[in-house]
């Protein structure tokens, strides 16, 4: 039974301080950290001009209308110079501030996803993040387009609130001034009530605010769904698309649509859900909204009517409670955003806790030991796979191989022959007994199938995982030629999609020609023998008994006709009986199918 994408999610326990400090610690330990820095201190001495400019604006509002009251057409032209100059300089400082916040979320971006890559790549980290459930489940969106939309987010939320705290402090002073001598005539007698309007305006953000998180707060739910739908609908089309040859054969193509129709109506139903959470959310952000076109001129008219200000002081006065009102209800404003970026921030820093936790920090009292053995050995001693299903052992207990020694192992019916082969690649350590492997010497691991071939040319496919510049021209004709690929000498320059250029005999060959070119010391198959013709069995036999003679071989599964003629050593898999020892994590994936 498969999970679906971030049901029961461990990281959805973790409280949001955790993950801020995830993603903090990929930006701090990334080599883009010093120019994030200068940014940020760039972002906020704009912010602080910005602020700065808009207190001199909203001074020139009570000269201007003063003005206008007058009448005095002098003094409005020359008001109007002022706003010029004033206008033009926030102009510039707005036009850097987009420059400074886009330049921002690049480099946001280029910290976080290199750090996320970099977890992601370590050696065999990606297979077990693959086998740990629902986090393992396109881990690929989640570096691209979550890690993508929370660098935005998080740039744009954060400078705004920036802004909004630089904003506040600077109009909070200007308010409290205003109506520092403000008083209301109640029982015969006035009472004093220093800085009305600003705390007028601090309960009516304060108000918003409170409604718009009772309202809104299950966005953050709902949007962290739609996206993991989302990453379900992407993964049925692409696989359909790298799938197209298989479907198309076994006229799958109604059984395909009905998947992508599911999907499709899982991804509306929790778009829905975010729609009916946005549209209560409404309520509340497009009410204040609208009162806020009169509130502020409703707030200070009492200065006005009691003759403390002029009507220039009245519309300064609307101008400071709008902008500081404005900066507090910046929570009310980005509400949305807010449960959209915090849905995201959820699947990115789950991610990276994740791929930070140490494999082996899951301990179980069943796990197969992998220790040094002496050069040129390779040593198995009491190995037993375990899974779900059942467990696996070798009816020979202790096996040696030294250097340039064949070893074949057979598979009883119903044994899980893949689980060993990762066994013996430490993908799957899940078992007991001790695997000693010869310490510095290159071990090859070919699975069963088609082999892995990267983007590039076929010479850094040949080569892969190591540089084709290490190797000369003539090592690669020698290694494509000795098994019946001289056609593909001419195109070792040339870049393709080798995956769908090549079928899958000449696949195949490719992955053990790159065997042959690279020359490790050992070689571990998962059923690869069985999947050649005789005359390439041939082939395969001549070049480990000629220039890989010193190449030590393991292969799991039949041998065919090189059982006798390569392999030295026999031992079967054979079904392991007894009591289960030891307890084997819940988070150990079932059996394959071998």
């Amino acid at each position: 039974m498969s999970a679906r994408p971030d049901d029961n999610d461990a990281p959805a326990r973790i409280g949001i301080v955790r993950q801020v400090r995830e993603i903090l610690s990929a930006l701090r330990g990334s080599a883009v950290r010093r120019t994030l820095t200068l940014l940020v201190l760039a972002i906020l001495a704009v912010l602080a001009l910005t602020a700065y400019g808009q207190i001199r604006l909203n001074g020139w509002n009570k000269p201007f209308y003063d003005a206008i009251s007058r009448r005095d057409l002098r003094d409005f032209i020359v008001q109007l110079g002022v706003f010029g100059i004033i206008a033009g300089v926030l102009l510039v400082l707005n036009v850097a501030q987009r420059w400074l916040v886009e330049t921002l979320k690049m480099r946001l971006r280029e910290g976080l996803v290199t750090d996320l890559v970099g977890l992601w790549m370590q050696p065999r980290r990606a297979f077990w993040l693959a086998g740990s459930g629902p986090m393992g489940v396109h881990p690929d969106q989640r570096m691209h387009d979550d890690a993508l939309k929370l660098c935005d987010l998080s740039a744009d939320l954060g400078v705004g609130l920036l802004q909004a705290l630089i904003l506040f402090g600077s109009f909070a002073g200007v308010l409290w001034v205003i109506s520092a001598d403000f008083s209301i005539f109640f029982n015969g007698r006035d009472h004093p009530l220093p800085g009305f309007m600003l705390w007028a305006a601090i309960l009516y953000a304060g108000l918003g605010s409170l409604l718009s998180y009772g309202v809104g707060n299950s966005l953050v739910a709902r949007n962290a769904e739609r996206y993991a739908r989302e990453g379900e609908l992407r993964f049925s089309l692409t696989r359909i698309n790298e799938h197209l040859d298989g479907i198309s054969l076994a006229g799958g193509e109604a059984d395909e649509r009905r998947r992508v129709e599911s999907n499709l109506a899982d991804v509306l139903a929790a778009t829905a859900r975010v729609v009916r959470g946005l549209t209560n959310l409404t309520w509340v952000t497009a009410g204040f909204g609208w009162t806020t076109t009169i509130a502020p001129t409703l707030v200070a008219a009492p200065l006005y009517f009691s003759g403390k200000i002029t009507f220039g002081g009245l519309m300064m006065a609307a101008a400071a409670f709008t902008q500081a009102q404005s900066s507090l209800r910046w929570f009310v404003d980005n509400f949305s955003i807010i449960a959209d970026w915090r849905a995201t921030l959820l699947r990115v820093s789950g991610l990276r806790i994740a791929l930070t936790a140490d494999p082996e920090t899951q301990r179980s009292d069943s796990r197969i030991v992998y220790e040094d053995a002496a050069p040129g050995t390779l040593a198995l001693e009491g190995l037993e796979v375990r899974y779900r299903q059942g467990r696996d052992r070798l009816d020979m207990r202790d096996l040696v191989l030294e250097g340039g020694e064949r070893l074949l192992i057979l598979g009883a019916p119903g044994t899980e022959k893949t689980l060993l082969f990762r066994a013996l690649a430490g993908l799957w350590p899940w078992g007991s007994g001790r695997m000693r492997l010869p310490p510095g010497e290159a071990i090859h691991y070919m699975p069963r199938g088609t082999p892995y071939l990267p983007r590039g040319t076929l010479a850094d496919v040949l080569a892969y995982p190591m540089e084709a510049s290490i190797y000369t021209p003539e090592a690669m004709k020698t290694a494509l030629t000795s098994l019946g690929l001289e056609r593909m000498v001419p195109q070792l320059q040339s870049t393709r999609r080798w995956d769908r250029e090549l079928n899958i005999d000449e696949q195949l060959l490719l992955g053990f020609a790159r065997v042959v070119l690279q020359r490790p010391n050992w070689l571990v198959m998962d059923e690869v023998l069985g999947a050649f013709d005789d005359d390439t069995v041939d082939s395969i036999i001549d070049v480990c008994h000629g220039p890989l003679a010193h190449m030590g071989v393991i292969h799991i599964g039949s041998g065919g006709q090189a059982h006798d003629r390569l392999f030295k050593h026999i031992v079967h898999l054979v079904p392991a009986t007894g009591a289960d020892a030891g307890r084997i994590p819940d988070s150990m994936p079932g059996a394959l199918t071998s």
